[in-house]
Protein backbone atom coordinates (compact mmCIF):
# COMPACT_ATOMS: atom_id res chain seq x y z
CA UNK A 1 0.00 0.00 0.00
CA UNK A 2 1.25 3.76 -0.03
CA UNK A 3 2.94 5.02 2.84
CA UNK A 4 2.69 8.35 2.02
CA UNK A 5 0.17 9.43 -0.84
CA UNK A 6 0.91 11.93 -2.79
CA UNK A 7 -1.16 15.47 -1.73
CA UNK A 8 -3.03 16.88 -4.57
CA UNK A 9 -1.34 20.62 -3.88
CA UNK A 10 -0.30 23.47 -6.55
CA UNK A 11 3.20 21.97 -6.26
CA UNK A 12 2.70 18.80 -7.92
CA UNK A 13 3.78 19.12 -11.49
CA UNK A 14 1.07 16.17 -12.49
CA UNK A 15 -2.59 16.25 -11.72
CA UNK A 16 -3.36 12.74 -9.31
CA UNK A 17 -6.39 10.95 -9.99
CA UNK A 18 -7.83 8.96 -7.74
CA UNK A 19 -10.32 5.79 -8.14
CA UNK A 20 -12.21 3.94 -5.55
CA UNK A 21 -11.50 0.64 -7.33
CA UNK A 22 -8.90 -0.75 -9.95
CA UNK A 23 -9.44 0.52 -13.23
CA UNK A 24 -6.95 0.37 -16.02
CA UNK A 25 -4.19 2.08 -14.69
CA UNK A 26 -2.03 1.83 -18.08
CA UNK A 27 -4.54 4.22 -19.02
CA UNK A 28 -3.87 6.67 -16.62
CA UNK A 29 -0.43 6.61 -16.94
CA UNK A 30 -0.48 6.97 -20.91
CA UNK A 31 -2.68 10.23 -20.16
CA UNK A 32 0.28 11.69 -18.03
CA UNK A 33 -1.66 11.55 -14.98
CA UNK A 34 -0.51 10.07 -11.44
CA UNK A 35 -2.80 7.19 -10.93
CA UNK A 36 -3.94 7.22 -6.67
CA UNK A 37 -5.99 4.09 -5.22
CA UNK A 38 -8.09 5.90 -3.02
CA UNK A 39 -8.50 2.50 -0.66
CA UNK A 40 -4.38 2.50 -0.44
CA UNK A 41 -4.72 6.26 0.19
CA UNK A 42 -7.06 5.81 3.14
CA UNK A 43 -5.22 2.92 4.72
CA UNK A 44 -1.67 5.03 4.06
CA UNK A 45 -3.30 7.96 5.60
CA UNK A 46 -2.78 9.33 9.31
CA UNK A 47 -5.76 8.15 10.49
CA UNK A 48 -8.20 5.83 8.90
CA UNK A 49 -10.89 5.45 11.65
CA UNK A 50 -11.12 9.08 11.77
CA UNK A 51 -11.60 9.20 8.52
CA UNK A 52 -14.35 6.67 8.41
CA UNK A 53 -15.59 9.21 11.75
CA UNK A 54 -15.89 12.15 9.60
CA UNK A 55 -17.62 11.19 7.00
CA UNK A 56 -20.07 10.00 9.31
CA UNK A 57 -19.94 13.36 10.94
CA UNK A 58 -20.74 14.76 7.33
CA UNK A 59 -23.90 12.73 7.19
CA UNK A 60 -23.03 9.37 5.64
CA UNK A 61 -24.95 7.36 7.00
CA UNK A 62 -23.36 4.87 10.49
CA UNK A 63 -24.40 1.36 8.92
CA UNK A 64 -22.83 1.94 5.45
CA UNK A 65 -19.41 0.95 3.80
CA UNK A 66 -16.45 1.84 5.45
CA UNK A 67 -14.31 1.81 2.16
CA UNK A 68 -16.68 4.84 0.86
CA UNK A 69 -16.97 6.72 4.24
CA UNK A 70 -12.75 6.69 4.21
CA UNK A 71 -12.47 7.47 0.84
CA UNK A 72 -14.60 10.26 0.56
CA UNK A 73 -12.56 11.76 3.41
CA UNK A 74 -9.96 11.46 1.76
CA UNK A 75 -11.17 12.89 -1.20
CA UNK A 76 -11.38 15.95 0.47
CA UNK A 77 -8.30 15.83 3.05
CA UNK A 78 -6.22 15.69 0.10
CA UNK A 79 -7.93 17.99 -2.46
CA UNK A 80 -8.18 15.28 -4.94
CA UNK A 81 -10.32 17.06 -8.02
CA UNK A 82 -10.76 14.60 -10.25
CA UNK A 83 -12.43 11.16 -9.27
CA UNK A 84 -12.86 7.75 -11.08
CA UNK A 85 -15.95 5.24 -9.31
CA UNK A 86 -16.46 2.38 -10.67
CA UNK A 87 -20.34 1.34 -10.61
CA UNK A 88 -19.97 -1.85 -12.71
CA UNK A 89 -17.85 -4.45 -10.98
CA UNK A 90 -17.51 -3.44 -7.08
CA UNK A 91 -19.06 -1.78 -4.30
CA UNK A 92 -23.04 -0.85 -4.45
CA UNK A 93 -22.68 2.70 -2.93
CA UNK A 94 -20.55 3.92 -5.35
CA UNK A 95 -22.66 5.36 -7.75
CA UNK A 96 -24.07 7.41 -4.76
CA UNK A 97 -20.78 8.44 -3.54
CA UNK A 98 -20.03 10.14 -6.95
CA UNK A 99 -23.12 12.05 -6.81
CA UNK A 100 -21.85 13.39 -3.60
CA UNK A 101 -18.60 14.09 -5.02
CA UNK A 102 -20.44 16.13 -8.09
CA UNK A 103 -22.35 18.09 -5.57
CA UNK A 104 -19.32 18.85 -3.55
CA UNK A 105 -17.37 20.47 -7.00
CA UNK A 106 -15.04 17.56 -7.81
CA UNK A 107 -15.13 15.84 -11.42
CA UNK A 108 -16.75 12.15 -10.87
CA UNK A 109 -16.09 9.90 -13.93
CA UNK A 110 -17.51 6.71 -14.18
CA UNK A 111 -16.36 3.46 -15.04
CA UNK A 112 -18.23 0.58 -15.23
CA UNK A 113 -16.59 -3.57 -16.61
CA UNK A 114 -19.29 -5.24 -18.50
CA UNK A 115 -20.82 -8.05 -16.56
CA UNK A 116 -21.32 -10.76 -19.29
CA UNK A 117 -16.93 -10.07 -19.83
CA UNK A 118 -17.97 -9.38 -23.68
CA UNK A 119 -14.90 -8.23 -25.23
CA UNK A 120 -16.07 -5.83 -27.73
CA UNK A 121 -18.28 -4.35 -24.37
CA UNK A 122 -14.77 -3.84 -22.56
CA UNK A 123 -12.93 -2.38 -25.14
CA UNK A 124 -15.83 0.30 -25.79
CA UNK A 125 -15.56 1.41 -22.03
CA UNK A 126 -11.81 1.06 -22.37
CA UNK A 127 -11.75 3.46 -25.08
CA UNK A 128 -14.36 5.68 -23.74
CA UNK A 129 -12.59 5.90 -20.56
CA UNK A 130 -9.05 6.86 -22.42
CA UNK A 131 -10.83 9.19 -23.91
CA UNK A 132 -12.37 11.30 -21.50
CA UNK A 133 -8.38 10.71 -19.98
CA UNK A 134 -7.47 12.86 -23.19
CA UNK A 135 -5.45 9.10 -24.61
CA UNK A 136 -6.03 6.64 -26.74
CA UNK A 137 -5.68 2.46 -26.47
CA UNK A 138 -2.79 2.50 -28.20
CA UNK A 139 -0.63 4.64 -26.05
CA UNK A 140 -2.19 2.31 -23.20
CA UNK A 141 -0.33 -0.21 -24.54
CA UNK A 142 3.06 1.38 -24.61
CA UNK A 143 2.62 1.53 -20.77
CA UNK A 144 1.39 -1.73 -20.44
CA UNK A 145 4.45 -3.27 -21.73
CA UNK A 146 6.53 -0.88 -20.43
CA UNK A 147 5.01 -2.28 -16.73
CA UNK A 148 5.31 -6.26 -17.86
CA UNK A 149 8.16 -7.00 -16.23
CA UNK A 150 6.95 -5.40 -13.09
CA UNK A 151 4.04 -7.91 -13.28
CA UNK A 152 6.50 -10.71 -14.10
CA UNK A 153 8.61 -10.05 -10.95
CA UNK A 154 5.26 -10.02 -8.74
CA UNK A 155 4.37 -13.54 -10.40
CA UNK A 156 7.89 -14.34 -9.12
CA UNK A 157 7.64 -12.99 -5.50
CA UNK A 158 4.25 -14.91 -5.22
CA UNK A 159 5.50 -18.13 -6.03
CA UNK A 160 8.09 -17.74 -3.81
CA UNK A 161 5.81 -17.07 -0.61
CA UNK A 162 4.20 -20.54 -2.36
CA UNK A 163 7.53 -22.47 -1.86
CA UNK A 164 7.98 -20.76 2.04
CA UNK A 165 11.02 -18.59 0.90
CA UNK A 166 9.39 -15.11 1.85
CA UNK A 167 7.06 -13.61 3.91
CA UNK A 168 3.38 -13.26 2.48
CA UNK A 169 2.29 -9.87 4.41
CA UNK A 170 5.39 -8.71 2.09
CA UNK A 171 3.53 -9.78 -1.30
CA UNK A 172 0.16 -8.89 -0.06
CA UNK A 173 1.17 -4.96 0.38
CA UNK A 174 3.30 -4.84 -2.61
CA UNK A 175 0.47 -6.77 -4.59
CA UNK A 176 -2.35 -3.88 -3.70
CA UNK A 177 -0.03 -1.21 -4.52
CA UNK A 178 0.43 -2.73 -7.75
CA UNK A 179 -3.05 -1.55 -8.78
CA UNK A 180 -1.48 2.11 -9.03
CA UNK A 181 2.34 1.07 -8.53
CA UNK A 182 1.83 3.88 -5.43
CA UNK A 183 2.01 6.67 -8.15
CA UNK A 184 5.48 5.91 -9.12
CA UNK A 185 6.34 2.65 -11.08
CA UNK A 186 10.05 3.68 -10.82
CA UNK A 187 10.49 3.66 -7.15
CA UNK A 188 7.94 0.75 -6.53
CA UNK A 189 10.05 -1.51 -8.95
CA UNK A 190 13.00 -0.59 -6.18
CA UNK A 191 10.74 -1.74 -3.91
CA UNK A 192 10.08 -5.04 -5.53
CA UNK A 193 13.50 -5.34 -6.17
CA UNK A 194 14.69 -5.09 -2.43
CA UNK A 195 11.69 -7.69 -1.62
CA UNK A 196 12.73 -10.36 -4.32
CA UNK A 197 16.58 -9.89 -3.22
CA UNK A 198 16.10 -9.52 0.57
CA UNK A 199 12.81 -10.30 1.49
CA UNK A 200 12.26 -12.19 5.02
CA UNK A 201 11.47 -16.07 5.27
CA UNK A 202 8.30 -16.67 6.91
CA UNK A 203 8.67 -19.72 9.86
CA UNK A 204 9.05 -23.48 8.29
CA UNK A 205 6.10 -24.65 10.22
CA UNK A 206 3.65 -22.24 9.79
CA UNK A 207 0.27 -23.16 9.03
CA UNK A 208 -0.42 -22.03 5.30
CA UNK A 209 -3.92 -19.76 5.12
CA UNK A 210 -5.94 -18.43 2.08
CA UNK A 211 -7.20 -14.88 2.26
CA UNK A 212 -10.45 -14.01 0.27
CA UNK A 213 -12.20 -11.07 -0.04
CA UNK A 214 -11.26 -7.23 -0.22
CA UNK A 215 -8.14 -6.82 1.58
CA UNK A 216 -9.25 -5.54 5.11
CA UNK A 217 -10.09 -2.25 6.51
CA UNK A 218 -7.34 -2.38 9.14
CA UNK A 219 -3.46 -2.21 8.78
CA UNK A 220 -2.38 -5.40 10.85
CA UNK A 221 -4.07 -8.41 10.33
CA UNK A 222 -1.14 -10.12 8.62
CA UNK A 223 1.07 -9.31 11.27
CA UNK A 224 -1.39 -10.51 14.22
CA UNK A 225 -2.07 -13.93 11.96
CA UNK A 226 2.10 -14.44 11.62
CA UNK A 227 2.31 -13.83 15.78
CA UNK A 228 -0.26 -17.05 15.71
CA UNK A 229 2.13 -19.02 13.51
CA UNK A 230 0.45 -18.59 9.92
CA UNK A 231 1.30 -17.43 6.61
CA UNK A 232 -1.11 -15.88 3.78
CA UNK A 233 0.32 -18.16 1.22
CA UNK A 234 -2.65 -17.26 -1.24
CA UNK A 235 -4.12 -13.67 -1.43
CA UNK A 236 -6.76 -13.44 -4.12
CA UNK A 237 -7.84 -9.66 -4.92
CA UNK A 238 -4.01 -8.49 -4.53
CA UNK A 239 -3.02 -10.59 -6.51
CA UNK A 240 -5.44 -10.33 -9.47
CA UNK A 241 -4.14 -6.77 -8.68
CA UNK A 242 -1.18 -7.59 -9.93
CA UNK A 243 -2.45 -9.21 -13.10
CA UNK A 244 -0.46 -12.41 -13.72
CA UNK A 245 -0.45 -14.41 -16.46
CA UNK A 246 0.81 -13.18 -20.16
CA UNK A 247 -1.97 -11.21 -21.66
CA UNK A 248 -1.87 -10.48 -25.38
CA UNK A 249 -3.20 -7.25 -24.75
CA UNK A 250 -5.32 -4.63 -22.56
CA UNK A 251 -8.50 -6.12 -23.31
CA UNK A 252 -7.13 -9.88 -22.68
CA UNK A 253 -5.47 -8.19 -19.56
CA UNK A 254 -8.80 -6.78 -17.76
CA UNK A 255 -10.73 -9.59 -18.94
CA UNK A 256 -8.72 -11.98 -16.70
CA UNK A 257 -8.95 -9.73 -14.01
CA UNK A 258 -11.09 -11.65 -11.83
CA UNK A 259 -13.14 -9.63 -9.36
CA UNK A 260 -15.28 -7.20 -11.33
CA UNK A 261 -16.84 -10.32 -13.00
CA UNK A 262 -19.01 -12.46 -10.10
CA UNK A 263 -18.90 -14.87 -7.88
CA UNK A 264 -18.71 -17.91 -10.22
CA UNK A 265 -16.06 -16.71 -12.05
CA UNK A 266 -13.49 -15.48 -8.98
CA UNK A 267 -13.98 -19.36 -8.11
CA UNK A 268 -12.88 -20.64 -11.11
CA UNK A 269 -9.63 -19.04 -10.67
CA UNK A 270 -9.38 -19.55 -6.98
CA UNK A 271 -10.36 -23.19 -6.72
CA UNK A 272 -6.94 -24.23 -8.43
CA UNK A 273 -4.79 -22.47 -6.72
CA UNK A 274 -6.18 -23.45 -3.43
CA UNK A 275 -5.25 -26.95 -4.32
CA UNK A 276 -2.33 -26.25 -5.86
CA UNK A 277 -0.80 -23.82 -3.06
CA UNK A 278 -2.21 -26.45 -0.30
CA UNK A 279 -4.17 -24.30 1.94
CA UNK A 280 -4.64 -25.57 4.89
CA UNK A 281 -7.58 -23.25 5.88
CA UNK A 282 -9.03 -20.12 4.08
CA UNK A 283 -9.94 -16.24 5.55
CA UNK A 284 -13.07 -14.30 4.04
CA UNK A 285 -13.15 -10.89 4.58
CA UNK A 286 -16.48 -9.14 4.67
CA UNK A 287 -17.29 -5.88 6.52
CA UNK A 288 -20.42 -5.31 7.98
CA UNK A 289 -23.07 -4.50 5.92
CA UNK A 290 -21.49 -5.15 2.77
CA UNK A 291 -23.33 -6.51 -0.08
CA UNK A 292 -20.83 -9.33 -0.77
CA UNK A 293 -22.33 -11.44 2.79
CA UNK A 294 -24.68 -12.64 -0.09
CA UNK A 295 -21.73 -14.66 -2.07
CA UNK A 296 -21.15 -16.79 1.49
Amino acid sequence: MIENPPEQTPQNAVEVLGFTATVPVEIVLAAGLRPLDLNNALIGGPDPAGAVRAAEEAGFPRNSCAWIKGIYSTIKRMGIRRVVGVTQGDCSNTEALLEILADDGVTAVPFAYPADRDPAKLRDALAAFAVELGTDLGAAEVRRRELLDLRRDLVRLDELVVAGKRRGADYFSLALSASDFGGDPKAYRRRLADTLDHGAQPRDDALRLAYLGVPPAFTDLLDRLADFGTEIVFAEIPRQFAMPGEPADLIEQYLAYTYPYGMAFRLSDTRPELRRRRIDGVIHYVQSFCFRHIED
